[in-house]
């Protein structure tokens, strides 16, 4: 069941936020857009309801879970970090238009 307008306005998203083609990615960033995808209810939320980044709380356990050598699993926490570090980077940017357009909202 897809989520309402009403409860994605509840962490500032609206159905246009969907509106687009899924985004494709390299096969060897598999592992990581995988493994990101499995943390997406593991985020840390900011005081004012916004993103701050992960909770590594749980992204621990997980990556422990794939019993990787020491320097692949270095290797999928970079991926990661790198794939959180442009969410956060997305979601400020749509944050700002948000402000700059308020009649959107």
């Amino acid at each position: 069941m897809n989520p309402s307008a009403a409860e994605l306005a509840q962490w500032g998203m609206t159905l246009a936020d969907f509106e687009s083609e899924p985004e494709t990615y390299w096969p060897d960033t598999a592992d990581a857009v995988n493994l990101f995808c499995r943390l997406g209810t593991q985020w840390r939320v900011g005081g004012m309801g916004e993103l701050v980044g992960l909770d590594y709380a749980a992204v621990y356990p997980l990556l422990d879970r794939l019993q990787l050598e020491p320097p692949a699993w270095e290797a999928l926490l970079d991926d990661v970090q790198m794939l959180e570090a442009e969410a956060l980077e997305t979601r400020a940017e749509a944050r700002e238009k948000e402000q700059q357009n308020p009649a959107r909202q």
